[in-house]
């Protein structure tokens, strides 16, 4: 089995687009302005291959970014700093292939350079169970939830060691 995790290219766009919106209500759903605009200032977008086929996706964004998640803004109102993992989605083949865990020990990585957290949200209504043990698993705590509409999400953050060998996950 190879693994690669790399940097988005234009390319990869259409598929990662697809895969997003074929993925709601686990993630929200992107219009082409929207996808191009996070496609543009993502801090983090990298893509997963296995065995040369496309397999997951992760696109996270800075705080202090003019970004229109309400979800986002939470994490802004109560954290100076952090990473913020929009969306990450795993193609449904390459699920429990530890494509998703590679990708989350890739961003953790990268980011603990720069970034003391990583933050997120995962649904809990509609309930999201998969997610929320997966990212537990990886050392994420929840740090609240936020209630909208007929949805609710918990918010989870992974605390980084900036200066420890990064493999907090």
């Amino acid at each position: 089995m190879s693994l690669v995790v790399r940097d988005a290219v234009v390319g990869d766009h259409a598929t990662v687009f697809a895969l997003n919106n074929a993925s709601v209500p686990n993630v929200g759903v992107l219009t082409e302005e929207q996808f191009a605009w996070l496609a543009e200032e993502a801090d983090c977008f990298r893509v997963a291959e296995l065995d040369g086929r496309f397999a997951a996706f992760i696109m996270a964004i800075r705080n202090g970014t003019s970004y229109w998640s309400a979800n986002y803004a939470w994490f802004a109102a109560r954290f100076p700093e952090f990473l913020y993992v929009d969306r990450v989605i795993v193609a449904p083949h390459a699920q429990r292939s530890g494509v998703g865990r590679a990708v989350y020990r890739d961003l953790a990585a990268r980011a603990a350079i720069r970034w003391p957290r990583i933050t997120l949200e995962v649904n809990l209504k509609p309930l999201n169970p998969g997610s929320i043990a997966f990212h537990e698993a990886l050392g994420f705590r929840q740090v609240g939830t936020r209630a909208y509409d007929e949805n609710e999400v918990a918010m989870y953050e992974l605390p980084l060691k900036a200066s420890s060998s990064p493999d907090p996950v």
